[in-house]
């Protein structure tokens, strides 16, 4: 092996072939790699190759077209511009090519027993008589099969990737593309690549866009233009946006486009009347004139669905707890004092005898004001008149601490609606719940579409009763549901906790968490739960956060860091960003040993013990799908089987294989966004002047009132000031609090 001379497009590139022995950095969102490759010079003298190698996976003999550079640190490195894959010829070469982990079935140690039988016949073996793998002692018919469909698909999949490898495709999303649509992939990507967009997760607009271009649509194509306004709307929602107003939506789309203003107006009124979008007036969020707002469909459906279902719960004739109608306050109330031990507060009883006289009822407050408390009294009281009690949470964590609060059993919602892949749910208006209370707790987080499914399954003349912290975070999906339910002069009763109770009042996280949401600076000394180290340097504060978290907490607090230590980024990306300190926390935690099996997934590496978060709801996995924002750890990694195991916190193992990777992140750090629901022992927070877009006060309320025991802020105080006296910009796009209100708009 070694390098000549090509030409291409009329410069003369070098060539360099070798065996691609790993991946020593890999960009996810660019494909740039390092990577180190044996030129077959002998005396383990590897190179390294800088450029776009996607798809190429250690083992693999490659044929790179690139040129020389001489990099001032690193010395001489070869610059890749394009790569062709090709197969090994030497015993060694296919030995490591099969063992690489390339073809599902064949690790290490069954790569070994292949090509000691067949040895450099071993790959015609298996692309023309695969069935004569089972003259290898332990390979059976059944695993033979499978090495052989993995073998073709990876021949097909190969194909779809050097089609793609033009347009700058990752390996992950070639794969996805493939499991989508199979053979009829390359049609796709040249005919309809904006379908892209809709039908794959992981490609949004902007990468169907630059396939698009590469196989030559029009700029102007309306097929372009529509797919563009469809994706302004969809990243609304992103934001948390129901809807988008016209205008607004209008100009978006000129921006991302760069074409004219008449060509999207035009395009619009084609999807409305393909019934790819609706087009409604709507009252404008500040009260001023009404506004046509533009929804994609399922936000649009689910709005006015979960306005009438709440209101047909609240006027429901029949009643599933009518005990409650008549009771003896007094007699109850005593009765309850007597079982817990504690007196409810006048403000509490309130939301007591609310939850079980009123079919939809609100309870909200902020930390030490008896949330909990009164969510206990209401199932006691509930359960002593034999009601049938649903407890649910939008997490697996929270549903856990609401069944130890209430001593009874506690789901997220998604399980207990049982959602199905594509994500219907078993239970809904035709088949609701067999329920006569339903208590949700952490509420905020409840977005439009999951509020929708939840309230549909709640039977006519049952009780439901939402609980959460309005002044948190609003939901990562879009809407604002907590709050649009709690709206003035809107049909469901509300009541909101204010008194702070005498032992909480010793709480520092309480205490500061209270002073933050009204728009003071939190106390930092001379308490024994709450801590600042200052540090005004970004880069200095993110390494110092993981001292804190991993090292400094654990020891003084005999906290475990994986388990109990949270650390809570304001952003994802920069040196305090959750991206940077989820690898710094890795390499202290759970650092790479010899005998730790690993694998390399595009820019980050996987290992078991490590603490991942899934990325994306998946319906397809585990009893009733893993959703966006389960956390787990990696408990089995197994290179034969291509497959890793996590442990989520619902105690359910989840298997993914190798090619599924990119669902799941590292969540040794995550975004404050990513912890609503979540409680933590101890949360450690960077707070920097490198995250001073983000900094809101509701953003910090939210990541303090994680914490159960201990809060360690990380950054400058300046930073700090700016979250504190910063009130969220504005409300979102949501139509729902009229709707509730019975407001149907021409």
């Amino acid at each position: 092996m070694g390098s000549a001379e090509a030409p291409a497009g009329g410069v003369r590139l070098a060539v360099l072939e070798g065996v691609l022995e790993r991946i020593t950095y890999a960009n996810e969102e660019t494909g740039y790699t390092v990577a180190r490759v044996d030129t077959g010079r002998g005396a383990g003298d590897l190179l390294t190759v800088v450029g776009s190698l996607l798809g190429a996976q250690p083992g693999e003999s490659l044929r790179m077209h690139g040129r020389w550079a001489s990099h001032p640190q690193y010395g001489k490195q070869f610059a890749v511009e394009n790569y062709t894959t090709v197969l090994p010829a030497t015993i060694q070469g296919i030995r490591r090519y099969l063992g690489s982990g390339l073809i599902k079935g064949i690790g290490p140690r069954i790569a070994e027993r292949i090509v000691a039988h067949f040895g450099t016949d071993t790959l015609d073996v298996i692309e023309t008589e695969p069935k004569r793998l089972v003259e290898v002692p332990g390979l059976g018919p059944k695993r033979t099969a499978m090495i052989a469909a993995a073998w073709e698909e990876q021949k097909a999949i190969k194909e779809v990737m050097v089609f793609l490898q033009g347009v700058g495709v990752s390996t992950s999303i070639a794969v996805r593309i493939y499991k989508k649509y199979a053979d009829a992939s390359i049609s796709v990507v040249k005919n309809e690549p904006y379908r892209l967009a809709a039908d794959v997760w992981g490609i949004g607009f902007l990468t169907a866009d630059r396939i698009a271009q590469a196989v030559g649509i029009p700029h102007d194509s309306p097929q372009r233009v529509k797919a563009g306004l469809q994706y302004a709307l969809s990243q609304s929602a992103d934001q948390g946006h129901c809807y988008l107003p016209q205008e607004v939506l209008i100009a978006d789309s000129v921006k991302l486009l760069q074409v004219d203003t008449g060509l999207v107006i035009d395009c619009l009124s084609e999807l409305v009347e393909e019934e790819g979008v609706v087009r409604e007036s709507v009252p404008a969020p500040d009260g001023g004139d009404p506004v046509t707002a533009v929804y994609l469909v399922p936000f649009h459906r689910a709005e006015l669905s979960l306005a009438g279902q709440v209101r047909r719960l609240l006027t429901a004739a029949e009643d599933r707890m009518p005990a409650f109608a008549g009771v003896d306050w007094d007699r109850a109330l005593a009765w309850l004092k007597e079982r817990t031990g504690a007196e409810l507060a006048p403000e509490q009883e309130q939301a007591v005898k609310l939850a079980l006289t009123e079919k939809v009822a609100v309870l909200t407050g902020g930390p030490g004001c008896g949330k909990s408390f009164t969510v206990r009294s209401v199932v006691e009281l509930a359960r002593a008149k034999r009601a049938k009690v649903v407890l649910a949470a939008p997490t697996g964590r929270a549903a856990k601490r609401l069944a130890e609060l209430t001593g009874a059993e506690a789901s997220t919602v998604h399980r207990l609606l049982e959602l199905k892949p594509g994500g219907d749910a078993a239970y809904d208006r035709d088949r609701p719940l067999d329920a006569d209370l339903v208590v949700v707790d952490e509420a905020s987080m409840l977005d439009l579409l999951l509020a929708n499914k939840l309230v549909k399954a709640v039977p006519p003349g049952a009780h439901l009763l939402f609980v959460g912290d309005v002044d948190q975070l609003p939901s990562v999906g879009a809407g604002e549901v907590l709050r649009d339910l709690l709206d003035d002069g809107g049909p469901v009763p509300a009541v909101r906790l204010t008194r702070i109770f005498r032992q909480a009042q010793q709480s520092g996280v309480v205490t500061n968490a209270h002073r933050i949401n009204s728009g003071v600076p939190p106390l930092t000394q001379g308490l024994p739960d709450f801590f600042l180290f200052a540090e005004e340097d970004t880069e200095e504060a993110g390494r110092l956060t993981v001292d804190v978290a991993a090292r400094r907490v654990p020891a003084r607090f005999g906290l475990d860091p994986r388990r109990d230590v949270q650390v809570l980024a304001p952003m994802h990306r920069g040196p305090a960003g959750a991206g940077t300190l989820n690898g710094l926390l890795q390499q202290a935690i759970t650092p790479a040993r010899p005998d730790l099996p690993e694998r390399r997934f595009g820019g980050r590496v996987f290992r078991v013990g490590d603490k991942v978060t899934q990325i994306r709801n998946n319906y397809e996995k585990g009893a009733n799908g893993v959703f966006n924002g389960t956390v787990g750890v990696v408990t089995a990694l197994d290179t034969d089987e291509q497959r890793l195991t996590v442990l989520t916190d619902e105690d359910e193992e989840v298997g993914y294989d190798f090619d599924e990777l990119d669902e799941l992140a590292h969540a040794y750090a995550v975004t404050i966004h990513r912890s609503q629901g979540s409680e933590y022992p101890a949360v450690v927070i960077p707070v920097t002047t490198g995250a001073w877009m983000m900094l809101q006060r509701n953003l910090l309320y939210t990541a303090v009132t994680r914490a159960k025991r201990l809060v360690v802020l990380v950054g400058s105080r300046r930073a700090i000031g700016q979250a504190v006296r910063t009130v969220s910009a504005g409300r979102r796009f949501t139509a729902l609090d009229h709707r509730l209100g019975g407001g149907q708009y021409l």
